[in-house]
């Protein structure tokens, strides 16, 4: 891979990636609720399953996927509901009213759990495997070796996606600070919010040409 080429592939996924996902979300959720150094588990998870997806993309995995009409939607189903479940949970919650460190005796999910919800939520989304089984293989040199080259693409793809979270976990920290009280309530219905309108276009989601 050239330097033209990775530069043009940092570009391209930096324009994907900045826009508000799922796991953008829930950094950001994480952020507000518990604060940015405990949400950096749930990044963890993230970037984890951004890992594994691209070791899919090389091992062709997402060939399969985009193959088998039963794996595609029991994936899919699978990776709707559990954002739909998300969803709900926050636009129910009432526990992000106050700082976290204003409250050093609330309950708070390890980081264990916040790390496992965020990679369910990355590693259940069949879109995000279609989408890279399409994307990645433009950028890769097919003379060249091919394990050096999707090393290198993972590795982008877990730098940017971590600093992207970062700056919402950040951004979600700082509207605590900013509103507390009713603001955070309303944060919450809008990530929530957010959270059940990715789970419908997901669920709604087609392969092209099925």
């Amino acid at each position: 891979m050239s330097t033209a080429t990775l530069l043009l592939f940092i570009l391209a996924s930096a324009v994907a990636i900045v826009t508000p996902g799922p796991t953008v979300l829930l950094a950001m959720s994480n952020g507000s609720r518990h604060g940015v150094r405990t949400a950096c588990w749930g990044m963890g998870g993230a970037i984890m399953a951004d890992l594994i997806l691209v070791g899919a993309v090389a091992s062709g995995l997402g060939v399969v996927l985009a193959a088998s009409e039963v794996a595609f939607h029991t994936l899919k189903w699978a990776g709707a509901a559990y954002l739909a479940y998300l969803g709900w949970k926050m636009l129910r919650s009432d526990s992000a009213l106050v700082m976290p460190a204003a409250s050093p005796d609330a309950v708070r999910p390890t980081g264990l759990k916040l790390g496992l919800r965020s990679f369910v939520v990355a590693v259940t989304n069949p879109k995000l495997l279609l989408f890279m089984s399409a994307f990645l293989p433009q950028f890769i040199d097919t003379q060249a070796p091919l394990l050096p080259q999707y090393l290198t693409v993972a590795c982008v793809l877990a730098l940017m996606n971590l600093l992207t979270m970062l700056a919402y976990a950040t951004l979600g920290a700082q509207l605590v600070r900013a509103f507390q009280g009713s603001g955070l309530r309303w944060l919450n219905r809008i990530c929530g919010t957010l959270m059940i309108g990715l789970a419908g276009t997901l669920a709604l989601y087609r392969r092209s040409g099925s």
